[in-house]
């Protein structure tokens, strides 16, 4: 009589489990080790031995299809080099480098190589507001003339509207990209903050998205005089030395000091070619200079998904994604993203809705873009899921704008195969 299927389930199960404690104990002699991220398992697991192997199995086969997935695009030539992080509950399930960190050199990317953020930063910036609120030195109300008496934004009674609020989420009323010229030009942000004056507005404050790097990094320099602290020291003293961020630098001396840095890349003639680091946006912190790696930006991902309630209470925490304003029209990359729903701008976060099918239920994603210096990263958080993503390149490539949902998708496919797909997937190998 032939067994029945439960039986070869469980027969093709054991067989996994001797296939992982095989290969975690063979090395590939003519294969370079894998540099191991330490993970920690979900908070309140069992333990159970069947779940502990799915776990590690679902881990090893996300590497293996992440890997494929960015081999393919440095094949291709999309990219040059690839730092990736994701997150799922308590554990960081990967967190490593693809590609070269310099093309046409033997330097490679990895979980410790360091990038320059470029508007991720925002969400840092946001997030240490929210912090700064729950501290009580801040309000979201805050009026901006009432830190730089000499900031005007078209009428007296207009620019008394204007708050710390607005400045994070765009909605001070300015024109698109106002001044982001002077922040690029290195112009101290003292400076552009009396430049305001010469600008019209084309809304009431917090009526209008306009997005904005020099109002945007005023927000910076209102954190700076509430609290006497540097924007960095107080970003070091909350969120990256009890998280351990080694990595995170926000300078462009110690930058150009580091060694395991990736440079920036320009596409030249068919293929690429590497670039210097340059210093912009060190003098508009807030708004763009922040410089981490995949490692940090993992344990960044860790943190903003409630899983560490020391140093931070969820619901403070939670606020820098309150939806402020309607992010209007078809035209932003993402709001062509499938099942796209809606967006909607926060503290220096996107906040997304979506449907994964039609008929699903609704989901919601914390995002966000950065480019700095021909650097180009994405960033996004799935709270019903528990799920963070970041994607770091160090190239201006267009596939930063696709490559979130569709590392979602591979996540999604990855968790939802069963133990028996699992080992046959071991078994055909």
């Amino acid at each position: 009589m032939l067994p029945s299927r439960a039986l070869w389930r469980s027969i093709l199960f054991l067989l996994l489990l001797a296939g992982l404690v095989m290969s975690g104990n063979n090395a590939h002699p003519d294969k370079e080790p894998k540099k191991e991220v330490a993970i920690r398992y979900p908070k309140n697991e069992l333990r159970d031995p069947v779940e502990v192997a799915r776990y590690r199995w679902q881990q090893e086969e996300l590497r293996r299809a992440v890997q494929v997935y960015f081999e393919k695009a440095v094949a291709t030539g999309d990219i040059v080099g690839a730092a990736v992080s994701i997150v799922r509950g308590d554990s960081i399930l990967l967190s490593e480098g693809i590609g070269e960190s310099s093309v046409g050199t033997d330097r490679k990317v990895d979980a410790h190589t360091i990038f320059r953020l470029g508007s991720l930063s925002k969400g840092f910036t946001g997030v240490l507001a929210a912090k700064l609120v729950e501290e009580g030195k801040l309000g979201w109300k805050d009026k901006v003339k009432e830190f730089f008496p000499d900031f005007r934004l078209g009428t007296p009674t207009n620019t008394e509207q204007v708050t710390f609020g607005n400045l994070l989420s765009h909605t001070s009323g300015a024109p698109y990209h106002s001044f982001t010229n002077l922040v690029e030009a290195g112009i101290p942000m003292e400076q552009i903050v009396g430049k305001f004056r010469e600008v019209q507005p084309v809304s009431k404050p917090g009526s209008l998205y306009s997005y904005q790097n020099a109002l945007f990094a005023i927000s910076g320099e209102m954190m700076e005089k509430a609290t006497g602290e540097d924007l960095d020291a107080a970003l070091k003293k909350r969120f990256f030395d009890p998280l351990g961020m080694c990595s995170a630098v926000m300078d462009y001396e110690t930058m150009s000091a580091m060694t395991n840095v990736a440079m920036p890349h320009i596409k030249w003639k068919r293929g690429w070619r590497s670039r210097k680091l340059n210093d912009h946006y060190y003098n508009a912190l807030a708004a763009g200079g922040i410089n981490a790696s995949a490692l940090d930006m993992a344990k960044w991902m860790r943190f903003l998904l409630g899983h560490n309630p020391e140093i931070m209470d969820r619901m403070s925490l939670e606020s820098a994604f309150s939806p402020v304003v309607e992010i209007k029209g078809r035209s932003k990359y993402y709001q062509r993203w499938r099942g796209h729903i809606s967006s909607h701008y926060g503290y220096g976060w996107r906040i997304h809705k979506f449907r994964e099918l039609p008929g699903e239920a609704v989901k919601t994603m914390w995002h966000h873009g950065g480019s700095v210096n021909n650097f180009r990263n994405e960033i996004a958080l799935y709270p019903e899921d528990d799920l963070g993503i970041c994607v770091l390149l160090n190239s201006n490539s267009r596939l930063a704008t696709h490559v979130i949902p569709e590392l979602y998708q591979i996540i999604s496919e990855v968790v939802r195969q069963e133990p028996v797909e699992m080992a046959s997937n071991y078994l055909h190998e």
